[in-house]
């Protein structure tokens, strides 16, 4: 039993010196997420996905201009048999007749070149309502970001308030511990000259043992929590993130106003994409009308020679098998903005549920921390009585213990209850969509 407590005092130094040890970094909320919303991995990925939905509607722009195509080929020619037969005016009757040529010399080589311009002029809409459907689909990937920022938010809120609650919960079982090993000291020499019973020394030799428990468990926990929020942050590794809460003034809320929330508006647009994809699937329907025009050169080593070969004119193409195949499409479209019109409702709905229970869950934390505030104070008020009465011997040792184990907890509860209400406050801004914005005032 000796042994186990005094390797277990030893693993509790060692953690807290090398808990101690680390590169120390003080980071207010404030700075945590406004780090997080810049330089993390997700937040890249987030401003990627505009990036990605600006690239499709400048490709989508790109359709409404001319195809502008050169090609160019030399060829090699074996000795050829050419015929040909080109109808000729004599210059003495005037009347026409066939020059005819069979094996010439040095026919041994093909240069040919060639331009083409492709105008569209009408393509049945479809071009004008994919530009516009990659336009909405922009403005959904803008809100899908926002929101994805406003999520990612809230995690380094969470991640931080974490963080905080197992630094605090070291310091106060640290000096709990402390209280406990000196209890101990004083027992120990009140058993040795018979003035304490065995096993009231053994009963708080018992408690330090499991302070010393509770302390490692906690050390174990901040240190996760702070390697987590460093590399959220892409911080180095060995980073201890000082954590601080200021003290929070409680806001008058009513029910928050979801219509700003970035998740809707990302719906919203999305169905205006989705109506515009219906009108590019009808838009099968109808004829396509180009403008072409195109330039050809010609030359074929000792034989002949064609330039100035310019064409111009307008091109008119319709599939009738459309009338059928595209039904199948447009109805798929069709289906695909019912699906997603069920969708906005029911992110509404889970929105208004999300909002109302943010406010519920806020005014609990501010009502908890008003009492555990009155707890603390009585369990200090009580510890203090029962130390007296201890020390007079009118309480045993076992009210002494709970009433220590009892300040502890209460004073855990305290900051634990001062970090929930920062959290409930921004998770409220969140259910409004607005989480943000807090950040950027500052």
């Amino acid at each position: 039993m000796e042994i186990r407590h005094i390797l277990l005092s030893l693993f509790v130094l060692l953690s807290t010196i090398s808990l101690k040890a680390q590169e120390k970094k003080q980071l207010s909320l404030e700075e945590v997420v406004t780090i997080a919303l810049h330089t993390s991995d997700a937040s890249k990925i987030n401003n990627s996905q505009v990036d990605i939905a600006k690239g499709a509607l400048a490709i989508s722009k790109n359709l409404q201009y001319p195809d502008v195509k050169i090609s160019g080929q030399y060829q090699y020619l074996t000795t050829p048999n050419i015929n040909l037969q080109i109808p000729i005016t004599t210059t003495d009757s005037g009347s026409e007749g066939t020059a005819q040529t069979s094996q010439p010399n040095n026919v041994n080589g093909l240069l040919l070149g060639a331009a083409n311009v492709s105008m569209p002029l009408f393509s049945g809409f479809k071009i004008k309502n994919s530009i516009a459907a990659k336009e909405n689909q922009l403005q959904a990937a803008i809100y899908s970001a926002a929101n994805a920022q406003e999520q990612l938010a809230l995690d380094a809120v969470k991640l931080y308030l974490q963080l905080y609650k197992a630094n605090a919960s070291v310091d106060l079982v640290e000096d709990n511990l402390k209280s406990a090993t000196q209890r101990v000291k004083d027992f120990t020499a009140m058993e040795e000259n018979g003035l304490l019973a065995r096993n009231d020394l053994l009963k708080a030799q018992l408690q330090q043992a499991n302070i010393e428990l509770t302390l490692a468990n906690t050390i174990k926990n901040a240190r996760i929590l702070n390697y987590n929020l460093n590399a959220l942050l892409k911080l180095p590794e060995d980073t201890a993130i000082e954590t601080n809460v200021s003290p929070f003034t409680p806001v008058t809320t009513t029910l928050p106003s979801i219509s700003k929330r970035n998740d809707l508006q990302a719906l919203n647009y999305q169905q205006e994409a989705l109506q515009d994809e219906i009108k590019v699937a009808k838009g099968d329907y109808m004829p396509s009308v180009a403008l072409l025009g195109g330039y050809t050169a010609l030359d074929i080593n000792n034989a002949l020679t064609v330039t100035n070969a310019m064409n111009v004119g307008v091109g008119i193409s319709y599939d009738l098998s459309s009338l059928f195949k595209s039904k199948a499409e447009v109805k798929l479209a069709q289906t695909k903005a019912e699906e997603l019109s069920y969708k906005f409702d029911l992110a509404t709905s889970k929105a208004e549920v999300n909002a109302k229970n943010a406010l519920e869950e806020y005014n609990l934390a501010l009502n908890t921390l008003e009492v555990y505030k009155v707890s603390e104070e009585q369990a200090v008020e009580n510890y203090r009585i029962v130390k007296d009465k201890y020390d007079n011997g009118l309480s045993d040792t076992n009210d002494l213990l709970e009433a220590d184990v009892q300040q502890l907890q209460t004073r855990i509860n305290l900051a634990y209850a001062k970090a929930d209400i920062t959290q409930k406050y921004y998770e409220l801004l969140s259910a409004e969509g607005v989480l943000t914005n807090q950040f950027s005032k500052n």
